[in-house]
């Protein structure tokens, strides 16, 4: 799987779970919500006011690649 910015946060934090440690870094308390699974990170960073393109290079960064 890939990173990209349609992938729901519960598959994000499924393949790569130290991308949880960044959500948690911006108060994103995504660990079980029942949206997490809805949610992507463009929804995420803009529901918690987060800059996308910094959010984005955090997660890409946990991750271990750059987009």
């Amino acid at each position: 799987m890939r990173f990209n910015r349609d992938i729901t946060l519960e598959q994000m934090m499924t393949e790569w779970p130290q991308t949880v440690a960044v959500l948690m870094r911006y108060r994103m308390h995504c660990v079980g919500c029942p949206i997490s699974g809805f949610h992507t990170p463009v929804d995420a960073a803009r529901e918690h006011a987060a800059e996308l393109k910094d959010f984005e290079n955090n997660l890409l960064e946990a991750i271990g690649s750059r987009k």
